[in-house]
């Protein structure tokens, strides 16, 4: 375990080391392989399972078990940080919540109908981890980096996010489609299935192995360690998030644009977590290994496209600003959601691909920087993000419920793709509401 000064080259590394290692879950299980694997399990029978005495759409049942996990997330988060933070065990919190992560896509291997409790279990308890982790690792930054090279060593570890897992979701195709190339036996769909649940593991095992660099170099985090943790620490958390509320009302421009993000960010975060369902379910595919190659093929176009999305809506914001650039952005986004109500065929789903892509990176990027730009100087910023934070995980639960419902009543989530376009057009006449300044108009 070393002990490396504020702002070491080899500290920051190994700080941003750990999205490569954690990237992989959001990217291959949220994203790409176990939607592809969740659908098919249905392919031979109804998408409807009995769930605690209801039957419940698959899709449908994903959402909220997924709204559930955030929810837990948003409300035990400002506790935890809030601990760790006065103990000064950050890293503790964040190797429990990694291995809780990493074990359970490992459990996912397992994950069958039969057993659908303890299988839900499994991907519930994953995004537990991926997202209580990621809470203790943002917390570092400003531990290890001096504020000139927080952007950058951010930025960097992005990089090192999307190199990674998209190294590993190619793999993880080159196994589905090629299964007898690695030695996996059976009938073409049998051999596809087991590919992608020992694309579980390697998940799994991933993220255990290649955070451990990242935990090497790390701070101790032990200075505080014989502080005894009281209810005033406990509720330390909440205490900020509810200072900041009070604050908000004291600064209207940040206000009224939070109120704006917290409403489209529940859409935009929506249709990442369910957009490999609604293809998988609702477009033509000629057959399941079309449907599993272009589903993926669709992700990972999505990932590049996202990074030019981001770069472009960074040149716009700069030349006409940021409201009426998100403003646009959003206006777009009430496009594609009217347009997906109709496409069928795979090459609409190509094309509906590149343009999310497009502006989900940019939307993302730019929300946190409007944000940032907001804030009052004179304040403690790791609060607000710590707000911002919460805001967008309850809007995630929000969006996801609503997702769930009306895909659960229809039948369709094409109806309820149509209706996340609403939150867009509340989206957009907020923007329109934030008092005009300088250096977002």
């Amino acid at each position: 375990m070393a002990d490396l000064p504020k702002g070491s080259k080899k500290l920051l590394n190994a700080w941003a080391f750990y999205d490569w290692a954690n990237s992989v879950y959001p990217l291959v299980i949220t994203s790409a392989v176990f939607p592809i694997f969740y659908e098919a399990l249905f392919s031979e029978r109804s998408h409807y399972i009995a769930v605690f005495g209801f039957s419940v759409k698959n899709s449908a049942l994903i959402s909220f078990v997924t709204a559930f996990a955030f929810l837990i997330v948003a409300l035990f988060s400002p506790l935890l940080s809030g601990i760790s933070d006065y103990v000064g065990n950050k890293k503790k919190f964040m190797k429990f919540f990694c291995y809780l992560g990493a074990l359970s896509c490992v459990g996912l291997y397992w994950f069958s109908l039969e057993n659908i409790y303890i299988s839900l279990l499994f991907y519930f308890l994953g995004l537990i981890g991926f997202w209580g982790s990621l809470v203790f690792y943002n917390s570092y930054l400003p531990d290890i980096a001096f504020t000139e090279q927080q952007d950058e060593v951010s930025a960097r570890g992005f990089s090192f996010g999307y190199v990674g897992s998209v190294l590993l979701l190619i793999v993880n195709l080159a196994m589905i489609m090629m299964p007898d190339v690695f030695g996996i036996s059976g009938t073409k769909g049998e051999a596809a299935m087991k590919a992608m649940r020992y694309s579980f593991i390697m998940v799994g095992i991933w993220w255990i192995i290649f955070s451990q660099y990242t935990y090497y170099y790390l701070p101790k985090g032990n200075k505080n360690a014989n502080r005894k943790v009281t209810h005033h620490v406990v509720f330390n958390g909440y205490k900020e998030l509810k200072k900041v509320w009070h604050l908000l009302s004291e600064n209207l421009a940040l206000k009224k644009y939070l109120w704006s993000f917290f409403v489209y960010s529940m859409a935009v975060q929506t249709v990442m977590l369910i957009a490999t369902y609604f293809g998988s379910q609702e477009i033509q595919w000629s057959s399941q290994s079309e449907s599993t190659t272009g589903l993926i093929i669709c992700i990972l176009l999505i990932q590049l496209v996202a990074i030019i999305g981001a770069t472009l809506t960074s040149k716009a914001s700069a030349k006409y600003g940021n409201i009426p650039t998100l403003i646009t952005i959003n206006s777009f986004w009430i496009i594609l959601c009217v347009l997906a109500y109709f496409i069928t065929l795979p090459i609409h789903f190509y094309v509906m691909a590149g343009f999310v892509g497009l502006v989900m990176g940019g939307i993302q990027a730019l929300s946190r920087s409007t944000y940032s730009k907001l804030l009052p100087e004179s304040e403690d910023t790791a609060s607000f993000f710590s707000f911002y934070d919460v805001a967008e995980k309850i809007g995630i639960v929000i969006g996801m419920c609503v997702y769930g419902i009306i895909d659960q009543i229809t039948g369709s989530p094409r109806f309820a793709i149509v209706f996340l376009g609403i939150f867009f057009v509340t989206g957009v006449f907020l923007l329109k509401k934030v008092p005009k300044q300088t250096v977002l108009n």
